[in-house]
């Protein structure tokens, strides 16, 4: 008897237990708030493969055309992630993969071909430490990263591997951006980290999600420490959403001494919405402020300092972005821009081509090749850019984009009439001794764009 008891108490408590479970389980963050009309997000409000069990595919197709005014011989974008190729139709991406999930246990992995594949990563000099080809490892992969989620709270997931960052409020993936080429602080902000990610969210509205990576946009380590960091993202109804990312490391190839502070931040508002309506159905904005800097090892962040201390070397920027939606959210209109300074220049993107530069093996923090653009501390950069676009949106699943960019440097930067290649536009072409990259400081180009997402 005492022993049926027992097991009856036993089988209360278990049943008690899962009970919670599901309950904690049905708890899911962000639960009925729109996020479909935020920049940087999922426009959908469902998949198509939303009924297959334990896996869920994602298919996004990105095809660009885009003219630059400036028509350099070589065909060659300068200063873009998004773009690599003038007056060519490119294939700029193609992504494929999904999310699993049974039980507790997660993974998501999503490969990467097309020009995004060779023009994101190149910044990157942690490949060049040690042996093995960390950039093509990597190359054909944008996430791949498995996990836990815990039932408690509102969800604790711990995720290892490759991940998107976020920093500078817009996604790797256009599908999901309101502007196809980024403001300076997006392009010149991560896309991607490479470690282990802790999300935590406290309640329904909030999400705490720390970071432990190999360094800023990094496939490898670039010294003895690796980079910390983390997201709070609050979003109490659907209507408001405001976050933080926070970075700290040591990211100057060989100086271990120079720290990196980093600090993003964005607020985004939808102050009109009925959606319903055959004129304007939704308005909305973004408003993005970044601030950085890096000290030691000859730099000296906020001031100039002795000849030991050296130069400042900081990172301050600023976007805004306004939306507008027509006809029951089937088009879009969206005008911004934004302003960049970096003294030192350490997260400027370097012209391509002959003016791309490659790490000195004697000093990491110097550049080489034929005519590289300099990033040497005191060296000055200050950008600004603004753009407006047209969305044409029949479905969710199919955007086509039509977009006018124009952006402006303090120093010869993009690409002008005689490329950055040769003087034939051609890498086979030898260089003369009077032939030099013809980098310019402004540059009006046309966007076309068709984005496709399942």
């Amino acid at each position: 008897m005492k022993t049926r008891i027992l097991i009856i108490i036993i089988m209360a408590i278990n049943l008690h237990m899962l009970a919670q479970d599901i309950i904690e389980s049905e708890k899911i963050p962000f639960d009925g708030i729109n996020t479909t009309w935020q920049n940087g997000s999922d426009r959908r409000d469902s998949s198509i493969f939303n009924k297959i069990k334990f896996f869920t595919p994602s298919i996004l197709m990105d095809v660009n055309y885009t003219y630059s005014f400036n028509n350099p011989i070589d065909n060659t974008v300068v200063g873009s992630t998004a773009l690599a190729r003038d007056n060519e139709v490119q294939l700029s991406a193609l992504h494929l993969g999904g999310d699993f999930g049974f039980r507790n246990v997660r993974a998501r992995f999503m490969t990467q071909f097309g020009m995004r594949s060779i023009v994101v990563p190149r910044n990157d000099y942690s490949p060049y430490r040690g042996q093995y080809q960390l950039a093509n490892v990597y190359r054909y992969l944008s996430e791949a990263y498995a996990g836990y989620h815990f039932n408690k709270w509102y969800g604790i997931n711990i995720d290892a591997g490759l991940f998107m960052s976020y920093i500078g409020l817009n996604s790797y993936y256009q599908q999901e951006n309101w502007e196809y080429q980024a403001s300076f602080t997006s392009d010149n902000t991560p896309w991607f980290f490479n470690g282990i990610r802790l999300q935590i969210f406290p309640s329904k509205y909030l999400k705490i999600e720390p970071w432990i990576i190999n360094g800023w946009q990094s496939y490898g380590e670039f010294n003895a420490m690796p980079g910390l960091g983390f997201n709070i993202t609050y979003m109490p109804n659907s209507n408001f959403k405001i976050l933080t990312n926070d970075y700290y490391g040591t990211d100057a190839a060989g100086l271990p001494g120079r720290k990196r502070f980093h600090s993003d931040n964005s607020v985004l508002f939808r102050y009109f919405n009925r959606p319903s309506a055959g004129g304007i159905s939704m308005m909305a904005f973004s408003l993005t402020g970044d601030f950085g800097f890096e000290k030691g090892d000859g730099v000296n962040g906020l001031t100039n300092g002795d000849s030991i201390h050296g130069p400042a070397q900081y990172f301050a920027s600023a976007m805004f972005y306004n939306r507008i939606w027509f006809s029951k959210n089937k088009f879009a209109w969206t005008f911004g821009g934004g302003v960049m300074t970096n003294p030192g220049r350490y997260l400027v993107l370097y012209p391509t081509g002959q003016a791309s530069p490659l790490p000195d093996p004697n000093d990491p923090t110097k550049t080489e090749g034929a005519y590289p653009f300099t990033a040497n501390p005191g060296d000055k950069f200050v950008g600004w850019d603004c753009s407006t676009n047209l969305d044409i949106m029949p479905f969710q699943c199919l955007t086509f984009r039509i977009e006018l960019v124009h952006r402006e440097s303090s120093v010869p930067y993009f690409a002008g009439p005689g490329g950055v290649t040769s003087p034939s536009g051609y890498t086979t072409t030898p260089l003369g001794p009077s032939w030099r990259p013809d980098l310019v400081k402004t540059e009006t180009r046309i966007i076309l764009a068709l984005l496709f997402r399942l």
